[in-house]
């Protein structure tokens, strides 16, 4: 089957409810490229590398979490912005982003997605943190150690997680954030949960980790931001029968 850019846009605008969450980068279709979409190359950054795997596999459109144009950047088309864009125009290649609307969708978003793969149950949205979900909590079924939870992000996500903060300490409650999160840990040890799992960390949040008495998990940006997109994708393959590649273009970040 096929669906028009504009058919797809208004479908992942309303499931992601995009138009409602302010956001750093537009959401929806950043660059138009042909009018029918059959092939879908996902991924979670729009890079040179996934382009050409978007080409090589004769991808209608490319659907990621990351995408261009975001506030604060450089505006004009050159260098490194220019050859990804020259080449989407060249082989008339979609590309659609969808940022914090991915993040928090509660089913198919990022922290919905790494909540599934770690088994955490009860899960509610961090109170006050906007756009509401961008920050859960939840619990493990039973206590885990510092140790266990760190195996179990280097089993599930395929990378050595960074922990700091008390290296005893039973893991029942947790809040986490996928990506960039780092900043969210001071809300997350006031709540009262016991460890707080990003993808990223910063040379403060160890210090916090460390005086708040909460145990941090910085599992990697990429990594923990892979199943989201993934799960937009094979929701888009069930529903509207296109044809979806998932490529995941390794990055250690």
């Amino acid at each position: 089957m096929t669906i028009t850019n504009v058919a797809l846009q208004d479908l992942l605008n309303n499931l992601l409810n995009a138009n409602q969450i302010s956001d750093y980068c537009p959401n929806g279709l950043q660059v138009e490229g042909k009018r029918d979409i059959r092939k879908i190359v996902t991924g979670v950054t729009a890079s040179q590398a996934l382009i050409e795997q978007a080409i090589a596999h004769q991808a209608d459109a490319i659907l990621v979490h990351h995408g261009y144009f975001w506030k604060g950047e450089d505006a004009t088309i050159t260098g490194m912005k220019y050859r990804r864009i020259k080449a989407l125009l060249e082989h008339d290649i979609n590309v659609f982003a969808y940022h914090l609307p991915l993040d928090v969708h509660p089913v198919l978003g990022n922290n919905a997605q790494l909540a599934a793969l770690l088994g955490i149950t009860s899960i509610k949205p961090l109170s006050g943190v906007k756009p509401e979900g961008v920050v859960m909590t939840g619990e493990f079924d039973s206590d885990v150690t510092v140790e266990s939870l760190k195996q179990r992000l280097s089993d599930k996500l395929d990378r050595q997680p960074m922990v700091a903060g008390p290296e005893n300490k039973a893991i029942g409650s947790v809040a986490w954030c996928t990506g960039g999160g780092q900043g969210f840990i001071e809300q997350a040890a006031a709540y009262g949960v016991d460890a707080f799992i990003t993808g990223e960390v910063s040379e403060q949040t160890v210090h916090t980790a460390r005086e708040c008495n909460i145990a941090f998990f910085a599992a990697g940006h990429h990594a923990t931001e892979r199943y989201g997109v993934k799960a937009l994708g094979e929701y888009l393959e069930t529903e509207c029968q296109l044809q979806v590649t998932f490529i995941d273009v390794p990055n250690p970040a």
